[in-house]
């Protein structure tokens, strides 16, 4: 049984948990409230958390966006597409943590432009609510030529196609099943971290359903591991620890993130003292700042000392693992089973051993218990240091070698820092991010241009959360694919950083393939005007800067004024375009390694 399917059956059974006790309540009170399905939608949203929704208006949904509009606590983010909604719902999930990002949009033509968008929520598990507004239930059973259908009476083709990137799908089609099938899907969604779909008649959006359900909470953790195999896993697990004369080293991953174990891996990596090291779709999932955090690794991308002393160690404990080609230095990770234990979501695994329905989150405690007396043994062992520090260059030009460094100076607790696909998730690798900041980024997935629009689900989000300042670094062509949002945020008065890496191009992908095609470059646009043109039209509720080297570079980092981050600020950062981050390069050259591979084993190249 894999991760997924293991995941599946534990959402299922806490659905049907939650089934019959909201069967129960409704047979046992004794009111008969009832609420529109519109309004019991927005209900449960505001019972996990959701503060703000993300669309675009169009005929089918806009009924639903007048209860959304009318919402005493909802707010509602109108973005400029339906892409950039999708990314912000995305960002607005990964930094509100615990909760679920909504987007709302219209049947067809505004659906299949967010699938790219909802595609990578699943891709990378984030859950996402998507909510379409659909014509009414007569118009489907008649199938009319109408406006955003494919002209030939398939009015599920858009559900058959969502559901390649949601894990679960529900038509709303009566006032009877409504209630149980919104809570069927925002079940899903929470307990198995992806993307679910939902759709909205337009004659349904203010029928009345009974509100009963509500007093029921939809299921937010798994449900426990069976005892016997539990206990099982575990002494197995402390038999290994043993083994290795306590040489063991903590890998943590993106699961550790999306499945909300942060607190028990923290009480793990505290009471054991084991060294610990992240992925780099783990970044941020433990404190970077923490005496016992080695760095990232990523198998030959790796620097050498965290290479040598994750690979050394004679027992591995991986927490969450995604093992994608960029997460895993292009499949050069050099763990073997045979010293590896992996904990997941909906399983477990024991060297070559499998033991489904296992699921980390009730583990974790117990294992930190049962671990907690190797703490003074661990404590000895070393732990080399290693920190990216700011190169002596002589010159005064910006590189990708001395600007990422000289960032991790600029960063402070509680930042919220995004990273676009490419050279800045590959830059930021190395550097030590603050206590409690978020690392945003979709390493595995990787939409170009996914970083702006998440950047605004992101900036909502942490101002709802009380968070300091939301800081994205993003390269110049990939701002060109989604630039219109900077507009949403300037409008909805959040304050994030935009730091514009300038470099004429597609870096990463000179990097990959074409260094000198004409395909890998971009028109040069004048980035400094970008937030005047998208909305502040006065200058007065933004900044804009360009640096050419080093000193002016510094000079505005320094800037006591530009550190507050009161207003929206773009600061375009002049590079080379043949320039490029370490782990890029590495990277690059581990993939043409690749290919190189392929095509030689390829009879027919």
């Amino acid at each position: 049984m894999d991760n997924t399917n293991a995941s599946g059956l534990q959402a299922q059974v806490s659905r049907l948990e939650h089934e019959v006790h909201a069967l129960r309540t409704q047979i046992h009170a004794s009111d008969d409230e009832t609420i529109t399905i519109s309004e019991y939608i927005l209900t449960r949203l505001e019972q996990m958390g959701v503060e703000s929704i993300f669309g675009v208006p169009g005929d089918f949904n806009m009924p639903f966006l007048d209860y959304v509009e009318d919402h005493p606590k909802i707010k509602w983010i109108g973005c400029c597409n339906e892409l950039n909604a999708s990314h912000a719902a995305d960002g607005y999930s990964r930094v509100k943590e615990h909760g679920i990002g909504v987007i709302v949009t219209t049947f067809g033509v505004g659906e299949l432009i967010a699938m790219n968008g909802v595609a990578g929520a699943f891709s990378e598990m984030v859950p996402v609510l998507h909510i379409v507004g659909v014509p009414s239930t007569l118009q489907q059973k008649q199938k009319p030529i109408l406006h955003h259908t494919l002209g030939d009476g398939r009015f599920d083709a858009y559900t058959k196609a969502a559901a390649q990137t949601t894990i679960a799908q529900a038509a709303i089609v009566d006032k009877v099943t409504a209630g149980p099938e919104i809570d069927r899907v925002l079940a899903q969604a929470i307990t198995t971290a992806r993307p679910v779909y939902l759709t909205l008649p337009m004659d349904l959006v203010s029928t009345k359903i009974s509100a009963k359900r509500l007093k029921v909470e939809l299921p937010r953790s798994p449900p426990p591991n069976d005892s016997e195999v539990e206990a099982f896993v575990l002494d197995e697990i402390v038999k290994l620890v043993e083994a290795a004369d306590q040489d063991v080293v903590i890998l943590t991953d993106a699961c550790v993130i999306r499945h909300h174990v942060r607190q028990e891996v923290n009480d793990l990596i505290h009471k054991t003292h084991f060294p610990v090291y992240s992925s780099p779709m783990g970044k941020t999932s433990v404190n970077e700042n923490y005496e016992r955090y080695g760095g990232v690794y990523v198998g030959l991308n790796s620097h050498p000392k965290i290479k040598e002393k994750v690979e050394n160690a004679k027992l591995i404990l991986s927490i969450g693992s995604l093992k994608s080609d960029f997460n895993t230095g292009m499949f050069t990770y050099s763990v073997p089973a045979s010293r590896t234990v992996e904990l997941h979501s909906g399983h477990t695994l024991i060297r070559h051993a499998q033991f489904p329905g296992i699921g980390m989150k009730k583990l974790l405690p117990k294992l930190t218990e049962r671990l907690h007396k190797f703490e003074e043994d661990a404590k000895q062992l070393p732990l080399p240091q290693y920190k990216a520090l700011i190169p002596d260059e002589k010159d005064d030009i910006i590189s990708q070698a001395y600007f990422w460094p000289r960032m991790g100076q600029f960063f402070k607790p509680k930042d919220v820092i995004v990273a676009e696909t490419g050279t800045s998730s590959f830059g930021i690798l190395d550097v030590e991010l603050p206590e409690d900041s978020i690392f945003v980024a979709q390493i595995l997935f990787g939409s170009i241009g996914w970083s702006v629009g998440t950047t605004l689900g992101a900036a909502v989000a942490a101002r709802e959360r009380h968070l300091g300042r939301t800081i994205l670094f993003v390269g110049d062509g990939s701002l060109q694919v989604t630039a219109q949002e900077l507009s949403t945020m300037t409008a909805k008065g959040v304050h994030p950083i935009l730091f514009v890496l300038n470099n004429n191009g597609y870096v990463i992908e000179r990097h990959l393939h074409g260094m000198d095609r004409d395909y890998n470059n971009i028109v040069d646009w004048n980035y400094t005007s970008l937030l005047t043109t998208f909305g502040d039209k006065d200058g007065s509720r933004s900044r804009s800067y360009t640096v050419h080297n080093k000193k002016e570079l510094n000079d505005l980092l320094e800037d006591e004024t530009f550190a507050k981050a009161d207003k929206i600020q773009l600061v375009e950062v002049m590079m080379d375009r043949y320039d490029a981050p370490r782990a890029l390069k590495a990277s690059a050259q581990l993939s043409e390694a690749m290919a190189k591979r392929i095509a030689e084993q390829d009879p027919e190249a």
